[in-house]
């Protein structure tokens, strides 16, 4: 559906531009905007390398295993229908780590073999899981303390400051995962009931 939105937009752009007489500037645009995607990947790809880098250094140094242990009480709470020495618990908190420090590149592997653990204990393979959903919402609204994309992307923007949106960005992603929590404990509630 979404497909056949941006279809029938491109599409109707094009018309308008050549009805006005104004066609080239459809060709130059699109040729100004894939260079400036090419521009802006290369950007992000030296950010990204960057985070990488350092959340490689803090999985070496037990950093991030630190962090694990620390985050390991409240997730194992989060997930009480998962055995504690379940391989998924791991990849879930390594998730979990990699979106808290704004490395959502780096968190899709480990939220993959979240996932793909969480299906190997799913008794009904053909529906989600209780801790498949609970994990889909805490993924997709997590905390996040240092967006390193959206920092890179202001950096080349231009931006002054592209820092100055890390303490909206930690209160904006803490509701969410609020929100998101609460809502998968009422919903979990109903159905129990």
């Amino acid at each position: 559906m979404v497909n056949a939105i941006w279809l029938v937009m491109l599409l109707s752009g094009i018309m308008v531009a050549a009805l006005t007489g104004n066609i080239e500037k459809v060709t130059e645009s699109a040729l100004q905007a894939a260079e400036l995607g090419v521009e802006v990947s290369i950007q992000l790809i030296g950010v990204m390398a960057l985070w990488l880098g350092l959340m490689h250094i803090a999985e070496k140094s037990g950093l991030v295993r630190m962090l694990a242990n620390l985050l390991g009480p409240l997730v194992r709470r989060l997930f009480p229908t998962l055995k504690p020495d379940s391989p998924a618990l791991g990849a879930i908190i390594m998730n979990l780590c990699a979106n808290i420090l704004g490395l959502g590149n780096a968190a899709t592997p480990f939220g993959l073999k979240a996932m793909e653990e969480l299906q190997k204990e799913n008794p009904k393979k053909d529906t989600a899981s209780q801790p498949m959903i609970t994990f889909l919402a805490l993924n997709t609204s997590c905390i996040t303390l240092v967006p390193a994309t959206i920092i890179g992307v202001r950096i080349k923007a231009g931006s002054a400051n592209p820092t100055e949106i890390i303490g909206t960005t930690i209160f904006a992603t803490g509701c969410a995962m609020t929100l998101g929590i609460l809502a998968d404990r009422f919903f979990r509630s109903r159905e129990k009931a």
